[in-house]
């Protein structure tokens, strides 16, 4: 049976006021937990605050007070909401522990995507960001270890590789060459626009958690590392932002915003297996099914627009969570010499010359040593290895990947040689 959100029953806004207790609930468990509890976790509580942040915007340029106040009575509910989601995390999950689990959201979540993503342009802007996000899983894993010395796979429990992909050096470009063609919002699908959003508040929360607890740790380097990526993710949040037609209405936006969060809580709620936390999306669920339908006859009302032709009568799935490595792998050997290409296009390393646009940024970024090579450093000189969770058919292939990624034009003085990593069954795989 479709369901269709627009037709659904919620709960009305006036009952979605709770008390403390009912906002604040028990955390879920660090080392018991399902890995992808905790993935979705972390996504919703991105999708919650890209939905308050919007609707903060929103009340900043609009001079409907009739709208305002009702943005403004959904914005408090939706705060509280991310309250009870962000509280799930557990005192004693570290910031690494997190952020492991942040970037097995950005690779399996953008995976999933990717397969399921009827626009090609956006698909192939998803794997370009996808192989960026595994390198940077594979980055944090060598400081767990080293710092904390913490397995990898205790967080992501086996579901996700850890291995390098497009290097991060390579990441930072000027911010300009990640701005990407926009959608048309008449012609295209509205799982595209439901998939762009869910992405993009993803890494939009990415890139505040790096932002706002890196410097927690004492560890120069690893410091270092967590502005290096950070300042990455500012660019994956332009790359997917500007996805989105910037003609459409604060109105439709709002729809579009609602209906996303529609979906995400319905594929949580249909997946999730701690059944406490599958009550909180169930009843979230039904509250974001309230604040769709405000959206679509505020829409209907101001606009004389139908939200049936904006979202149309059913949902999708946005945020799908289970082992993508066979997909991760593929585009990890074909596709970790791409780079970013003037014209809001694509280009590989043997098509580029010393005038392309991203050594600009890049040669002065790079010119003293990049963090993300020297957290492999320190585990290579500290143990021998760096920290890798592959099966022997990738672990035989990392050599040739490193050996096509690395730009010969333009490298940090600490990277890394690919002859590192010339298949030794001695070292392999320390966590098989």
């Amino acid at each position: 049976m479709t369901f269709n959100p627009l037709k659904e029953k919620g709960i009305s806004l006036d009952k979605q006021i709770k008390t403390w207790e009912d906002i604040v609930k028990r955390p879920y468990k660090r080392d018991t937990a399902d890995c992808y509890t905790r993935t979705r976790q972390i996504l919703m509580n991105g999708i919650e605050i890209e939905s308050w942040n919007f609707k903060h915007h929103y009340l900043r340029t609009s001079n409907n007070n009739d709208i305002n106040k009702l943005i403004a009575d959904i914005r408090r509910i939706e705060n509280n909401q991310q309250t009870t989601i962000n509280w799930l995390c557990p005192h004693n999950q570290s910031v690494l522990d997190t952020t492991l689990g942040y970037e097995q959201v950005a690779i399996d979540l953008t995976a999933w995507l990717a397969q399921n993503e009827p626009d090609e342009y956006v698909k192939e802007t998803y794997d370009f960001g996808l192989l960026e996000d595994f390198d940077h899983l594979y980055r944090y894993a060598q400081f767990a270890y080293l710092i904390e010395g913490t397995d990898p796979n205790d967080i992501l429990h086996y579901s996700t590789d850890v291995n390098f992909a497009r290097p991060t050096q390579y990441h930072h470009n000027p911010n300009r060459l990640r701005i990407r063609k926009s959608y048309d919002k008449i012609k295209t699908d509205p799982q595209t626009k439901a998939n762009i959003l869910t992405l993009l508040s993803a890494e939009q929360q990415t890139h505040n958690f790096y932002a706002e607890h890196g410097f927690m740790y004492g560890a120069d380097e690893l410091r270092r590392l967590y502005a290096e990526i950070s300042d990455v993710e500012e660019e994956h949040v332009t790359m997917y932002e500007t996805l989105i037609d910037p003609n459409e209405t604060m109105l439709e936006k709002l729809l579009l915003r609602e209906f996303m969060e529609v979906c995400c809580y319905h594929n949580c709620y249909k997946d999730e297996v701690d059944d406490k936390i599958k009550l909180i999306y169930e009843e979230f669920l039904a509250m974001e099914i309230e604040h769709l339908q405000i959206a679509a006859k505020l829409i209907e009302k101001y606009e004389n627009k139908d939200p049936y032709e904006i979202i149309g009568d059913k949902i999708y799935d946005t945020c799908h969570f289970e082992e993508q490595k066979e997909y991760v792998n593929k585009i990890a050997e074909n596709e970790s010499d791409k780079r970013l290409d003037d014209g809001f296009s694509y280009t590989f390393l043997n098509d580029i010359d010393d005038t392309w646009t991203g050594y600009q940024t890049q040669r002065i970024m790079l010119s003293k040593n990049a963090p993300s090579e020297a957290a492999v450093r320190l585990n290579i000189t500290d143990i021998g290895t760096d920290i890798v969770s592959v099966d022997n058919k990738m672990l035989k292939k990392r050599s040739e990947i490193l050996s096509n990624s690395l730009d010969n034009n333009c490298m940090a003085p600490n990277t890394v040689s690919y002859k590192m990593f010339e298949f030794d069954k001695d070292k392999a795989d320390i966590f098989e």
